[in-house]
């Protein structure tokens, strides 16, 4: 998108806050259907980093794929789990954790200190999609994805309604 500048930066740390806040759910919370929806809004939020850097295709996929598809058979599968197993032995603070929180902490030292010190400038930021030149310069996997987006939208939708369904029948099926 091409936005001004503040209002850029505000919804990139918009989207930094909802992806940290994700993180955490689905790290600190208990409750793994909890986990499970902060693991949706942390790939929402990745999705719309894409949309940001005007890359829509690869933000639908993921949308599509990740929100839609694997999210939910991760919540389908939780749910069908015994809640009860998750609350005993529950306790708040062991040798693991302690050592987990360490190394997670020293990589993101790690990684504040190196990324400022990184040149960006050779890295292409965005693409203007409205730029589609002849179909001789494009290689293959932007042709499937314009394709995908323009020709083959509704077949691709139905396919994935297709498959929701299919998913949801065969969940019924097992619990009888």
């Amino acid at each position: 998108m091409d936005l001004p500048g503040p209002i850029h930066d505000f919804l990139l740390v918009f989207l930094e806050l909802g992806l940290i806040l994700g993180s955490l759910g689905v790290v600190f919370l208990p409750n793994p259907i909890y986990s499970a929806f902060s693991l949706g809004l942390v790939l929402f939020c990745i999705s719309l980093f894409y949309i940001l850097l005007n890359s829509y295709f690869v933000a639908a996929a993921q949308l599509l794929i990740y929100v839609g598809a694997i999210n939910v058979l991760i919540i389908f599968a939780v749910m069908f789990m015994n809640g009860s197993e998750y609350y005993k032995d529950f306790y708040l603070w062991t040798v693991g954790d302690g050592v987990t929180s360490m190394v997670c902490t020293s990589l993101f030292i790690s990684l504040i200190t190196t990324i400022p010190d990184t040149s960006w400038y050779g890295i292409i930021w965005t693409t203007k999609s409205n730029q589609i030149i002849e179909k001789d310069l494009i290689s293959n996997s932007q042709q499937i994805g314009i394709h995908l987006v323009t020709d083959f939208f509704l077949p691709f939708e139905l396919i994935s309604i297709i498959l929701l369904v299919a998913l949801i029948g065969a969940i019924a099926i097992a619990r009888q």
